[in-house]
């Protein structure tokens, strides 16, 4: 078919080279925010005279039926077509004639693609925002349910001290907090509208560029043309927010994959998030986290390619920046299947309670609160702790935990320990008695929970 832009040619282009050029595979995915955007245009050109209001309202009632004709299927985008701003243009100009030609007065398919790819993103924008939502809502409720679900807390995946299951994932959700405000902080930045900025240089025409940025509910027009239509970065900081919400996820399922093990068998997963093996037939798989963890490469992969891709194109518009759609249509829909997917899983999942309970007591995580114990009772803390080191030695011996020596055997060790060791080294107490802010106390973990309580419902 001719093209839009074909009267300065004077041959067709060869058949592999429009392929290579063309953007219709991927770029129809926003022919909603492509048409609204439209819409606004011609009702500006319309209010500010460029065009007759007559004109203007032709435009945007037939542009109204192309939208709800592809929605509803009627209409079907052609591969014949450069792109989704040719497919709506030829079938505006096809329906109404000449009038539908004065559609694209005053812009250009660079600005044109610049607000169609931020209305995109900031629609995705929020709709990862409620994803998240969800999310943090499921941790939420973990952590109230799971308050003396204890378990042993890790570093260098040794086990370390002590916490429960509700200070745990409380950690997860802090993350996940902060990958929420870096979203909002993104749509905020990205909230200005680049049309109007023409090709590079803007226009001649009286366009009323804060008119058509009301329309589109943006803050307001972008200050620079060549800017608007050369700035990919908002797309860069949103893949980077997408890596790191992915990096939290996979994290995360590291732990449940570790934790779904036979040696640790602190969490069964539901049949649904789960699969068997082709031959070994006691297998339950834990391949949902296995993906998300997978994916999250994926997602690195495309925040790289657009940096690569960036990083040396001269202002203002290049035709290299059309990778940038590809690249953040998957990474967007990556994430989106990977947070509801997750979410599923721990919502689902099943905890057992009494093996990461025993699983604590015996990787000797109260050994630091024995040591406190000694030091409380006039031992030097560096005393202490070599004392609690041969303890340990010896209960690595008798294959014991601590609370589970006689008082004789503490004795053999150190004198000082007395009757109400027991009590001062058991997991509640270890647990319970750390209650400062951000510890995992019953009673600092209840004041997190309000201050979530609150977050969520201001969400």
């Amino acid at each position: 078919m001719a093209q839009l832009w074909g009267g300065r040619f004077t041959k067709e282009t060869d058949q592999l080279v429009y392929n290579f050029n063309a953007s219709i595979t991927f770029d129809q995915k926003f022919y909603k925010q492509d048409i609204e955007g439209s819409i606004a245009h011609a009702t500006m050109l319309g209010k500010t005279g460029i065009i007759t209001i007559e004109e203007s309202d032709k435009i945007v009632n037939e542009l109204k039926s192309i939208l709800k004709e592809v929605e509803d299927g009627t209409l079907e985008i052609g591969s014949e077509y450069e792109d989704i701003h040719s497919f709506v243009e030829a079938t505006l100009i096809d329906r109404i004639g000449d009038t539908g030609k004065k559609l694209h007065t005053g812009r250009s398919r660079n600005d044109q693609v610049a607000l169609d790819m931020r209305l995109y993103t900031r629609d995705e924008i929020e709709n990862i925002k409620g994803l998240l939502k969800e999310l943090l809502t499921t941790l939420h409720t973990l952590m109230k349910e799971n308050l003396d679900t204890y378990m042993p807390g890790f570093t260098h995946l040794q086990k370390a001290q002590p916490v429960t299951f509700a200070h745990h994932v409380g950690a997860y959700m802090e993350m996940f907090k902060r990958d929420y405000s870096r979203l909002t902080d993104i749509y905020n930045r990205m909230n200005v509208c680049p049309l109007g900025a023409g090709a590079l240089a803007g226009t001649t025409y009286p366009l009323d560029r804060e008119l058509t940025a009301s329309l589109l509910g943006f803050d307001g027009p972008t200050l620079n043309s060549m800017d608007s239509v050369s700035d990919r970065d908002y797309l860069i900081e949103l893949l980077s927010a997408l890596s790191t919400i992915c990096m939290h996820l996979s994290r995360f399922s590291e732990e449940i994959i570790i934790w779904n093990s036979n040696e640790y068998q602190f969490v069964e997963l539901d049949d649904a998030y789960s699969t068997g093996s082709s031959i070994m037939p006691q297998k339950k798989n834990p391949d949902i986290a296995e993906l998300v963890r997978g994916k999250t490469g994926r997602v690195y992969g495309a925040l790289i390619s657009l940096l690569t891709t960036m990083k040396g194109i001269p202002l203002a518009y290049n035709k290299d920046m059309q990778e940038d759609k590809e690249l953040t249509f998957d990474a967007i829909d990556t994430v989106k299947g990977c947070i509801a997917l997750f979410n599923g899983m721990i919502s689902t999942m099943k905890l057992n309670k009494d093996n990461m309970k025993v699983s604590a007591m015996k990787g000797f995580t109260n050994a630091t609160d024995a040591a406190d114990y000694l030091v409380k009772n006039g031992v030097a803390f560096r005393d202490a702790h070599g004392i609690i080191g041969r303890l340990v030695l010896y209960a690595i011996e008798q294959n014991k935990a601590i609370d589970e020596l006689s008082l004789e055997e503490l004795q053999s060790i150190s004198p000082v320990f007395k009757e109400d060791i027991y009590d001062a080294i058991s997991l509640e107490t270890c647990v319970g008695k750390r209650n400062t802010i951000g510890a995992p106390g019953a009673e600092a973990m209840k004041k997190v929970i309000e201050i979530n309580d609150n977050y969520l419902a201001n969400l």
